[in-house]
């Protein structure tokens, strides 16, 4: 197994390279916890909105109703330890100068125009920022923002469906079903984006690392009861606008 760390001249050179590389014991343990968890959080909210779709389209109301109200907290669920990690890599890598790799996010990976927007910008300045802990970081400060956006577009639209009160709620279904694909795609955009990081990250911090993945967490998830409740407040009057 290459230490990168010990051998400057091997260190990989693309993001591709840094997927097929063999971590550590310590850091290969520490990947496949958190995409397993990950992963598992992403499948629970995939299948319940799947199942809420099935239900709408077979004409049972209700249970369609309940069921995409279900998704709207295992949507929360899934976007507070996504959020987490990204916010622990962009500090780790802005205190302890980790110079991980990272590919500029591509718009046609996205469906919604709002993150297509903000992929295609992200993809622009990448072009310009000359070193790779500044493309790093800048493409984890736009998964944040891009994460947070979806997670709160998807439950004001489910929340809202599970009212029953909607005007046009085809349209709205659409809405969440390409909230639920984005998120999907920053998803798989932060796991590369975290095996790059262990690639660099010397092995001494990464209880550091997973400290500030803890931190970050933690803190969703005590803005999630409030975020809820304003969701809730608002969501009859957004979607009545439109």
């Amino acid at each position: 197994m290459i230490d990168y760390r010990s051998s400057p001249s091997l260190r990989r050179t693309s993001v591709q390279q840094d997927w097929r590389a063999w971590l550590s014991t310590e850091k290969a343990q520490v990947f496949w916890e958190y995409e397993q968890n990950l992963e598992s959080l992403y499948q629970m909210f995939s299948v319940s909105l799947n199942e809420a779709i099935e239900l709408k389209q077979a004409g049972l109301a209700a249970m369609s109703q309940e069921s995409i109200d279900t998704t709207s907290d295992l949507c929360e669920r899934l976007i507070r330890p996504l959020v987490g990690m990204l916010r622990a890599l962009y500090d780790h890598a802005r205190h302890y100068g980790t110079i991980p790799n990272a590919a500029p996010l591509d718009p046609a990976n996205y469906r919604g125009q709002k993150v297509q927007r903000s992929a295609r910008l992200s993809s622009l300045l990448n072009r310009v920022l000359l070193s790779n802990r500044l493309q790093f970081l800048h493409k984890v400060g736009t998964l944040v923002e891009m994460v947070e956006d979806l997670g709160k577009d998807f439950r004001t639209a489910a929340d809202a469906l599970a009212d029953g009160t909607l005007h046009d709620p085809e349209r709205v279904w659409n809405e969440v079903d390409a909230d639920h694909y984005d998120l999907n795609t920053c998803l798989r955009e932060t796991i590369v984006l975290f095996k790059s990081f262990l690639i660099a990250i010397p092995v001494g911090q990464l209880e550091v690392f997973q400290n500030a993945v803890a931190k970050h967490s933690r803190a969703q998830k005590h803005d999630h009861g409030a975020r809820r409740r304003a969701l809730r407040n608002r969501r009859l009057e957004a979607f009545a606008r439109q």
